[in-house]
């Protein structure tokens, strides 16, 4: 859809805009009808998502803020306020389950027709299927939240990622044994959580093989605070004991060990973590040179 959209800018000498909303509009209904549990799992942070959409192809993404009062906007409403006077549309790409505006009232052929008056054209594009399977964020979720990383790297194009800077933490596992890195996710409820084999990108000139566990550390800290903590197999000695604090760093999650267990101590702990870094490096050298 993104190449699709691309090339049509480039043949009308137009900048290829995406426009996406944040919060989720259905983690936003969630939390007005204080039932957070009903929103969505965030397949990506927002970060993530701009790197991803830059990677693409993408000139311009438009983050709009979704509140009361962008939620109360009729199908007319958002075609004249947002869609014609502030961006000035003038080629509109949906897909074929779109529907837009309070209650989701608009649909693909009311879009069509009040582009037509407002001048600008509207196109659809229909499901796009891998393996009989039509590709959608929910697949991606479900492929996530069963830790299937197999799957969702074949409905992504790409194995699923996590970026972001490397910030300072308890250095627990530096006590335990076990340098990690850790990036904050920044959403409370992430598609996946577990303990993972991953490949990290940007301490060296490489990939560096890993483990990394996502989510709430259940055994150090009941915050609610999501993190991925990676544990570098193979550690640069040119970087140090501290070099890789304030690195910007993508962590692909390419395989699921385990969900998150609360051990009874920390002496229990550092033998898990040994035990999922022994099962890593495992899992590592089992695959082919040039399977990634």
């Amino acid at each position: 859809m993104l190449a699709l959209l691309t090339g049509e800018a480039r043949q009308r000498g137009l900048p290829a805009c995406v426009m996406t909303f944040e919060p989720h509009p259905r983690d936003f209904f969630a939390q007005r009808a204080g039932k957070p549990d009903n929103a969505p799992l965030r397949i990506s942070t927002l970060r993530d998502k701009l790197l991803e959409l830059q990677r693409c192809g993408i000139d311009e993404t438009v983050v709009v803020r979704f509140n009361v009062a962008l939620a109360s906007l009729s199908p007319q409403a958002f075609v004249d306020q947002v869609l014609r006077d502030s961006l000035a549309a003038r080629y509109v790409l949906v897909g074929d389950d779109f529907s837009f505006g309070a209650r989701r009232a608009g649909n693909y052929a009311m879009l069509d027709a009040a582009g037509a008056a407002a001048g600008f054209d509207v196109a659809r594009m229909m499901s796009y299927e891998v393996h009989g399977l039509r590709v959608s964020s929910s697949a991606v979720r479900q492929a996530l939240e069963a830790g299937d990383l197999g799957a969702a790297a074949g409905l992504l194009g790409r194995p699923y990622a996590i970026s972001g800077r490397v910030a300072h933490g308890r250095r627990l596992g530096r006590e335990l044994g076990f340098r990690t890195l850790n990036l904050a996710f920044g959403h409370p409820r992430p598609a996946t959580s577990g303990i993972f084999v991953v490949r990290v990108h940007g301490l060296a000139d490489r990939p560096l093989p890993g483990v990394a566990s996502l989510g709430v550390r259940p055994t150090v800290e009941d915050a609610g605070r999501v993190l991925l903590e990676t544990h570098c197999l193979e550690w640069p000695v040119e970087l140090g004991a501290d070099g890789g604090y304030g690195r910007c760093l993508r962590v692909e999650l390419l395989h699921k060990l385990h969900d998150e267990l609360k051990y009874d101590s920390l002496t229990s702990l550092q033998e898990g973590i040994a035990r999922d870094t022994e099962d890593a490096r495992r899992w590592h050298a089992a695959q082919p040179q040039n399977a990634h």
